[in-house]
């Protein structure tokens, strides 16, 4: 539903002159698996303490998607990452550098049992980012979600280069990893 796209629940409800509830079933009926929101359920301090916390790893339920991508998704699509290391970790100081990539890298792989996964080893895929920790951002926002962090010039993905010095390559080396608990097809 383009005509609402950032507006609140509680806005549209008044457009419709209706209740919140109603107007959420409403819209999820109309729209069915096609409706898409965004829930704030945390405040920053909550999101700080949460990844402070030792055993927490960092990642987003946020789909890989481009920019060709209709509509508005949230803007951790286009930003987790980044805003973990430059707002949290480099400005606000709320993790080390080093734990923050810990935190994005062999923490989630050994937690999921990926193999092979997560660390720079001999025999390891070769999933590397090269980022600058001091312009490293993410620039996505709610208003304008699409858009790809600074301070990244290159990704390497299964040991091919995808991005050369901000730009893609074309090159598409991705695949999709299960991990031991997968049980759908393959």
């Amino acid at each position: 539903m383009k005509k609402f796209e950032g507006m609140t629940i509680a806005e549209i409800a008044k457009i419709r002159e209706d209740d919140p509830v109603s107007t959420c079933f409403d819209l999820i009926h109309e729209e069915g698996v096609f409706i898409h929101g965004v829930h704030h359920t945390m405040n920053e301090d909550d999101v700080k303490a949460v990844m402070r916390v030792p055993w927490v790893s960092i990642g987003s339920d946020g789909s890989a998607l481009n920019q060709k991508y209709p509509g508005k998704p949230h803007p951790r699509s286009f930003g987790t990452n980044p805003r973990v290391l430059g707002k949290y970790t480099r400005d606000e100081k709320v993790l080390t550098l080093e734990d923050a990539v810990r935190k994005m890298t062999s923490m989630p792989a050994q937690v999921l049992g990926l193999k092979d996964r997560g660390l720079l080893r001999e025999g390891y895929w070769g999933d590397v980012v090269l980022f600058d920790p001091d312009k490293v951002a993410d620039t996505a926002t709610y208003d304008n979600p699409k858009q790809y962090p600074k301070g990244i010039d290159y990704v390497l993905v299964n040991g091919a280069v995808v991005i050369d010095n901000g730009h893609h390559t074309g090159a598409r080396p991705g695949k999709v990893v299960y991990g031991p608990g997968y049980v759908g097809r393959k």
